[in-house]
């Protein structure tokens, strides 16, 4: 089995490799499949804004999406002392600005959402098993918010590759995802 170090770098390999045009398509037929959860019911979503350079799945067809069903949506900014997340209401007045690391973020303090209001989550990740364990940048960011939202909050991973046939190693701190959207449809986890 490989350990999660190898699993990270070959996951980033392989979207480094991927063109323009496959991210785009691809952020598309997910942004399609995510029509397809079950969660149409809920309120208040989260999502990322994709890092570029890293190739990251394109949410703003996501984005798209849930606004077109008119939720609201919290977008988050990174915390690289504390590595921990704050969340703030995407409004027509919110300014996205790129910080140091590549990553796209709302400026300013208005509106902030704290986690347990936060109904669903879409996740970041390079890698996930058969039963939602993630593998992520490494930095603990997503596996921290994710223990202050409530039990029920609806955690959803986003990818272009399919679940792996093995099963990843977790720790203590790690939080599983409850569903994955690929560009070939929608996997339910189940535990172990």
């Amino acid at each position: 089995m490989k350990d999660k170090k190898s699993l990270r770098k070959e996951f980033e390999a392989k979207r480094q490799v991927m063109s323009n045009e496959e991210v785009h398509g691809l952020s598309l037929q997910i942004a399609n499949n995510v029509l397809k959860l079950d969660i149409w019911d809920q309120s208040l979503f989260h999502l990322f804004l994709p890092i570029q350079t890293k190739n990251e799945v394109r949410t703003e067809y996501i984005l798209q999406v849930i606004q077109g069903r008119d939720k609201n949506v919290a977008l988050s900014r990174s915390d690289f002392e504390t590595f921990e997340l704050r969340h703030f209401l995407l409004t027509d007045q919110t300014t996205i600005k790129v910080n140091e690391y590549g990553i796209p973020e709302p400026k300013g303090d208005d509106f902030e959402i704290k986690d347990e209001d936060l109904d669903v989550v879409f996740i970041p990740l390079l890698a996930v098993d058969k039963y939602g364990n993630r593998i992520g940048y490494g930095k603990g960011f997503y596996d921290r918010f994710l223990a202050k939202c409530r039990p029920n909050t609806i955690k959803v991973g986003i990818s272009f590759f399919e679940p792996l046939n093995f099963t990843i190693t977790t720790n203590d701190t790690d939080m599983p995802l409850d569903q994955l959207v690929t560009p070939k449809g929608v996997v339910k986890f189940r535990s172990p």
